[in-house]
């Protein structure tokens, strides 16, 4: 039977070039048909994992475009240029294809190595639905059991659908009931209205959500699959994105129809689509607040206060074993090892070797000032802040709340000082500390000029060695208790390490965004905010704004759209979500096109390194084109065998 479920991951969907293609996938020596599968327990739950199984490649951070395609990190020509980049690097300097499309997910062509995987959402969606029609003939599976697999695989269904949505924007539904043995033009279905796919994947979390348990009642064995929370967070995620300029009066698109003439975006503005996103995401968190079992991580016990915060900060990603209070749902992938992130850290000075990444994929300054100060307010806007006059001076930190977090012994640059725990747990820099292993001869501190320990080795840059080009390491994904020679096995030696799908933290971020967009009272839509804030150890916005620059911000529709948006940027910043976000609010084309800026890597001493307090372009070669990048491009190919329209300027 595995054999045969894997020739139907190579089946080419519905848009077949002749429906005589359905006969070739079982041997003329095996008789058995789908049907069969579904006999018994045992082939009901291959077929189950089977559907779960598209989700694992592409939930590899290296696989997940997501990780790589935005202007977080910044890669050096080594990365870039090796034979085994991810798609993400080609996709943010533009060189996305009709003819091949990176990360495809619509209908992919390419396999693994010899095997017959396929991994397009649209052959799930196929698989999805053989499951959901036949559970119920399974002669050993209790009815509840029946309704609660059923019910695993619609959410798993609407996952996929919403995937493909916010890669392409309208989307073919594929009826549940197709017939392969349909002659090939009535399969060739038009790409429906954005809005009809976005009600659908809807109406599909609604029906799994009422018959998934909550997280906490599901059984071990079973973590895997989707909860009542992680499907309601998914309707949040999706009428998040479908209220947002995107696709919520998306000028670009007015005129967009399909192959029968039918428009796919509506061209105005409908604040009701913000109303029913920040409805579903105040839905989920009553749901949280009466089931228990969910919250935000905090509580963690470390040296100091600060330290504390940065730990809660940094365990918030962190799934041992499937175990993390805040994530609504989780997903292992394939572990390839250190490729993960880019390579080895150059050797300390016990002249052992790292695992660490940071090498040749490192953040860029744009994230590192994206970051507040230890006010929970911008660095434009901090007028009490110490680098509030020139950020990029060099003066000695006293303050003890910094022990162990910034250098005391010499100076350190103003925009490396009394920033938020976020910046700390997130971002290593240069002259503060980096706790790898928890005996305190493993607090490292970070030298970062050319020849330091932590810094550049050669005199030059080399497109033949991996280097960091910016100034700065990435410390999210990290663990503080796995120290610097075997970081990447000891954190093996924890446990498996699955993909946080679904964090709280998203549904108090989108339940704040979609009540400023609806006009809501603006204590309804800081008190959402500020349950973010407080566990990232920062005053509330209302009260931190007070002191800013232009505090009238925090009051106006507008100013705080970007307060929010800010907020998305920094909590959840490095694990994908602003390569989606600058997409939904349509900004990309203006974040997307800036030059990446850091330090001067080769300077030895401090003015040299920081370029006597002046940032330096480290690369320029990313490219958006607005409106084509916004959407997917359809692979050509199908394109022309399915009469599919194409997405505007492929």
């Amino acid at each position: 039977m595995k054999r045969r479920i894997l020739l139907y991951w190579a089946l080419p969907l519905f848009f077949l070039a002749s429906c005589d293609s359905w006969l070739d996938v079982v041997p003329e020596n095996d008789i058995a048909t789908i049907d069969t599968d579904f006999e018994t327990y045992a082939g009901a739950d291959d077929w189950l994992k089977s559907c779960y199984l598209f989700l694992q490649d592409p939930m590899n951070p290296y696989n997940n475009v997501a990780f790589w395609a935005t202007d977080e990190m910044v890669a050096d020509n080594y990365f870039r240029n090796s034979t085994n980049h991810p798609d993400g690097i080609d996709i943010l300097k533009g060189v996305q294809s009709v003819l091949a499309p990176l990360d495809d997910k619509w209908y992919d062509k390419k396999f693994s190595g010899s095997t017959s995987y396929r991994f397009d959402y649209y052959t799930a969606i196929v698989m999805c639905n053989h499951f959901i029609t036949r559970v119920d003939n399974v002669y050993n599976l209790s009815d509840n059991d029946k309704e609660l697999w059923k019910a695993e695989v619609k959410a798993l269904k609407a996952y996929y659908y919403f995937e493909l949505v916010r890669r392409y924007g309208p989307v073919i539904i594929v009826p549940e009931n197709l017939d392969p043995n349909a002659d090939v033009e009535s399969l060739k279905y038009p790409r429906s209205h954005v809005d009809t796919c976005f009600n659908y994947i809807v109406r599909l979390c609604d029906e799994a959500a009422k018959v998934l348990p909550p997280g906490s009642m599901k059984a071990s064995d079973r973590r895997a699959y989707f909860n009542k929370e992680a499907a309601m967070a998914l309707k949040v995620r999706t009428l998040l994105y479908a209220a947002s300029p995107l696709f919520n009066g998306n000028t670009d698109y007015a005129n967009f129809v399909n192959k029968n003439g039918e428009l796919l975006f509506s061209a105005t503005v409908e604040k009701a689509k913000w109303e029913r996103a920040a409805n579903a995401a105040k839905e989920l968190l009553a749901l949280v607040d009466e089931v228990g079992g969910v919250s935000l991580v905090e509580g963690s016990v470390a040296n100091t206060s600060l330290q504390s915060k940065m730990l809660d900060i940094e365990n918030s990603v962190h799934t041992y074993n499937f175990m993390n209070d805040e994530v609504l749902w989780m997903v292992k992938y394939p572990i390839m090892g250190s490729s993960l992130l880019g390579y080895a850290l150059p050797a300390y000075d016990d002249a052992s070797s790292h695992s660490l990444q940071g090498a040749c994929f490192a953040p860029t300054l744009k994230m590192v000032e994206m970051f507040y100060t230890e006010n929970g307010l911008p660095i434009d806007q901090d007028l009490r802040w110490v680098g509030a006059g020139n950020p990029y001076a060099l003066d000695k930190e006293s303050d003890p709340k910094y022990t162990d977090v910034v250098s005391f012994d010499e100076p350190v640059l103003n925009l490396h000082r009394r920033r938020e725990p976020r910046f700390y747990a997130n971002i290593v820099a240069d002259r503060c500390y980096w706790r790898l292993g928890s005996a305190d001869e493993n607090l490292h501190l970070v030298k970062a000029y050319q020849g330091e320990d932590f810094g550049l080795q050669a005199k030059r840059l080399n497109a033949l060695e991996p280097q960091n080009i910016t100034g700065y390491w990435m410390k999210k994904w990290c663990d503080s208790r796995g120290n610097l020679a075997v970081h990447e096995g000891e954190l093996q030696s924890f446990g498996a390490t699955p993909y946080p799908v679904f964090r709280l933290a998203e549904v108090y971020l989108a339940a704040a965004e979609a009540l400023n967009e609806c006009d809501a009272p603006f204590a309804e839509v800081y008190k959402y905010l500020n349950v973010v804030r407080k566990r990232a150890g920062i005053p509330d916005v209302e009260v931190a704004w007070r002191n800013a620059r232009n505090p009238g911000l925090v009051q106006d529709r507008s100013g705080l759209r970007e307060i929010i948006r800010r907020e998305w940027n920094i909590e959840f910043a490095f694990e994908g979500y602003r390569f989606w976000n600058v997409r939904r609010w349509k900004i990309a084309n203006v974040e997307l096109n800036e030059q990446a800026f850091g330090w001067n890597v080769l300077g030895n001493n401090a003015n040299t390194f920081y370029n006597n307090g002046r940032p330096m372009v480290v690369y320029s070669g990313n490219k958006f084109v607005a409106p084509r990048d916004y959407f997917w491009p359809i692979r050509s190919e199908e394109v022309q065998r399915a009469g599919c329209v194409q997405n505007l300027g492929w």
